[in-house]
């Protein structure tokens, strides 16, 4: 009797436990400090308390202190959040429900904080933040700080509509025509091309992108392929691995381009006042020469008063940004084309280098407009400049590709200083104006016989630029234009750096991104950038050589379409 009941109670509680297993729920959760200013970079790792499951979990939060989980079987789990700067924060007993999403709010105390509160008096109150400042580690060399005031980006170097629409796409095809960047034949290629992005998730351990790319004609081909791991999700937070691989057949009987970078960019911070970026790469590239070499970067950021942010840095202008939205998938694409720009010296195989150092102090107006005075130090021992005509020689480089050359135009040093000004004038609308002194090199008064290098030399220019991006609320199309006016001839970048990360490049630009209509499968959208559309800046020079035509940067077109989904 005793034996039967037994089965009994077993066959009716079996089906609901195999059920209660198989159900699942997710955590959702904001890390805050003392004040509610949401902490970027904070590990999370969730453990289950059930003594037959030792799963862990471990995330990153996001640069809205937020983190997420995949779906966890239903249960009893516990939370530990950690950041360095501040004390271990841990909650126990979160129930997961099926089909439910637990919502936690954890709160990072440190000793200050903890010192703090045995100071104040009961009636005493706590200043609060209106703003909130975060820490971006992508692999980009671009400022890491930004004001922040809910969606709106303010005071910071990335377009907000330059978002991502659809973050929870995971492939991406791009066919297009030309390129954003030649000269270079470690770039793309000057021909139609074809690249693929897709977005595969680990769980806990994040997420692994990977990108190819691929172009070929009159028996020419460029390819490349990159990956990207993101433990946090996200390419805007958190640290970012990539590795690198591109390869070029520079016509039937030309040579051939091997190309290698690997890279890692991560961050902690110290306290609730100061952050810490760094990382390196490690460049292999060359034609029948290889050159390697790495490169270390590290920047420091200091909140010094609730609208004031000063940032030291010291980083290497090794790679172009491409014209493109940010985003997981738009990001890994655009390192495709992350790569120094290759060049000969004597016929041996060389990189352009830049060893930049910054000090700046951003300081927020009002909630829609901000300042940011830099100066800084430029330094290179491998100077590339471009040029226009068939030049052969153990110094010049031909795209192949097209009727330009890249040539290693020797050191350079320059200071110079820079003034920003960003607003964002409307809901659509933003402006940021720029103010740049810097050094470029440009023709000598008097120059000397011998190789083009000898005709140059660094001088100084102003130079005043202005960027739009706009987003027409009805059609949904993006229109970014920019113009940098420079007050005289110049062959090398002036303010490089600067160019970079505001994404202004010499003379008149204009990108375009406008989305298809809605039955068209994917997130389908036409694209469309346009270089130096009036030919400035344009440079003649006679050389032992004959004469050269040297361009600060080419007009050029590139465009295509892209799928989304």
């Amino acid at each position: 009797m005793g034996l039967g009941m037994i089965l009994c109670l077993s066959w009716c509680v079996l089906p609901k436990a195999v059920t209660a297993a198989q159900g699942s729920g997710k955590i959702t959760g904001l890390v805050v400090d003392s004040t509610g200013t949401p902490q970027m970079g904070a590990t999370v790792i969730l453990s289950s308390g059930q003594l037959l499951n030792s799963m862990a979990f471990q995330f990153l939060t996001n640069d809205r202190g937020r983190f997420s989980s995949a779906n966890l079987p239903a249960g009893i789990y516990s939370v530990k959040v950690t950041l360095a700067g501040f004390l271990p924060a841990v909650e126990q007993d979160i129930q997961v429900r099926d089909e439910h999403t637990t919502l936690l709010e954890i709160v990072l105390g440190s000793v200050f904080t903890s010192l703090e509160k045995l100071r104040r008096q009961p009636d005493q109150q706590v200043a609060a933040d209106d703003w909130s400042w975060v820490l971006r580690t992508s692999a980009a060399t671009r400022p890491v700080l930004r004001w922040q005031d809910g969606d709106v980006v303010l005071g910071g170097r990335v377009n907000p509509f330059d978002k991502q629409q659809d973050q929870t796409a995971r492939t991406r095809l791009e066919f297009t025509s030309g390129s954003d960047h030649p000269g270079s034949i470690s770039n793309l290629a000057d021909t139609p091309g074809s690249a693929f992005a897709y977005d595969y998730g680990l769980g806990g351990l994040g997420s692994l992108l990977i990108a190819g790319q691929f172009s070929y004609d009159a028996g020419s081909e460029s390819n490349g392929f990159v990956a990207q791991w993101l433990p946090s999700g996200d390419s805007g937070t958190g640290p970012v691995t990539t590795l690198l691989i591109r390869e070029s057949q520079l016509g039937d009987a030309g040579p051939t381009f091997h190309g290698l970078r690997m890279s890692h960019d991560s961050a902690f911070q110290l306290g609730e006042r100061v952050s810490i970026r760094y990382g390196a790469d490690f460049l292999m590239a060359g034609l029948q020469t290889t050159t390697t070499s790495v490169r270390p970067r590290a920047e420091v950021a200091v909140r010094i008063a609730p609208t004031w942010l000063a940032s030291a840095l010291v980083t290497t202008n090794t790679w172009q940004d491409s014209a493109g939205a940010p985003g997981n998938l738009q990001s890994t694409i655009n390192q495709l084309d992350a790569f120094p720009t290759l060049l000969l010296r004597g016929g041996r195989s060389v990189l352009d280098d830049d060893l930049h150092a910054e000090i700046a102090v951003e300081h927020d107006l009002t909630k829609k407009s901000s300042v940011t005075a830099a100066v800084f130090d430029d330094h290179s021992n491998n100077t590339a400049i471009f040029g226009h005509g068939n030049f052969s020689g153990p110094d010049y480089l031909p795209d192949y590709f097209s009727n330009v050359f890249a040539y290693d135009a020797g050191a350079m040093n320059s200071l110079g200083a820079r003034l920003v000004y960003q607003q964002k004038i409307a809901t659509n609308l933003d402006m940021t104006v720029i103010y740049s002194y810097a050094g470029a090199l440009a023709p000598n008064e008097d120059p000397a016989e011998g190789a083009l290098r000898n005709q140059l030399a660094a001088q100084y220019r102003s130079s005043a630029a202005a960027r739009f991006s706009a987003t027409i609320p009805r059609t949904g199309t993006k229109i970014v234009s920019s113009y940098k006016w420079i007050n005289g001839p110049a062959v090398s970048a002036q303010d490089a750096y600067g160019q970079s990360t505001y994404h202004i490049d010499p003379y008149l630009s204009v990108q375009v991104r406008q989305r298809l209509p809605g039955f068209i499968p994917g997130h389908a959208e036409i694209l469309a950038d346009c270089g130096n559309l009036l030919a400035q800046g344009y440079v003649t020079l006679a050389t032992n050589d004959g004469q050269i035509v040297l361009v600060p940067t080419y007009r050029f077109f590139r465009g295509g379409l892209s799928f989304q989904f």
